[in-house]
């Protein structure tokens, strides 16, 4: 079967879907996820469900991309099929939910907390000026849905503009993201 296909093979639910057993990849799952938040787990459970639409507890190549993605992950086509082909454990194109759970708790915990902040700040300045200004935040809370008018949106930056240039530096911003402000 291509793993190009757009549509699951159907099959019977194997066990109930559950961060259960324990990992290949290092540590076992139980201590993997102790190590993770309750919210981190939450959004792995999310995302796998949200994505296995007929919820048979498995998701093939474009739900596990699109779930990776959104878990943060944007990983390359050729990853990805490498790590289906890795977990596929009927050759049916398909990861059961446990592998899943295992993957995303092992690249969570492998996250770079220093590099994951430098991304989320690259999202904010987007023209490379290495500051947030108010127009790249008011464009960031208006992607993002929210209400916010530019007295709010400026009250946020004069609270943590500790250089008092009008802007959030990168610096200012790894305060206000590791609690140091």
């Amino acid at each position: 079967m291509s793993l190009y296909t757009t549509t699951k093979p159907k099959r019977r639910p194997t066990s109930t879907p559950g961060p259960s057993g324990s990992g290949a990849h290092g540590q076992s799952s139980a201590s993997a996820a102790a190590a993770l938040s309750d919210e981190q787990r939450q959004e792995i459970k999310e995302a796998f469900d949200l994505f296995d639409t007929d919820k048979d507890g498995a998701i093939d190549y474009h739900e596990l991309k699109v779930a990776m993605r959104a878990l943060g992950f944007d990983l390359k086509k050729p990853e990805v099929l490498k790590l289906l082909r890795e977990h596929d454990k009927r050759g049916e194109g398909l990861m059961e939910y446990d592998d899943f759970v295992r993957i995303m708790m092992d690249r969570i915990l492998a996250r770079d907390p220093h590099e994951e902040i430098r991304r989320a700040f690259q999202l904010f300045d987007e023209a490379g000026t290495g500051k947030i200004t108010l127009s790249s935040l008011r464009r960031v809370a208006k992607e993002l849905g929210e209400g916010l008018d530019d007295e709010e949106l400026q009250a946020m930056i004069d609270e943590f503009d500790l250089d008092q240039d009008g802007a959030i530096s990168m610096d200012e911003f790894f305060s206000i993201m590791t609690d140091d402000a």
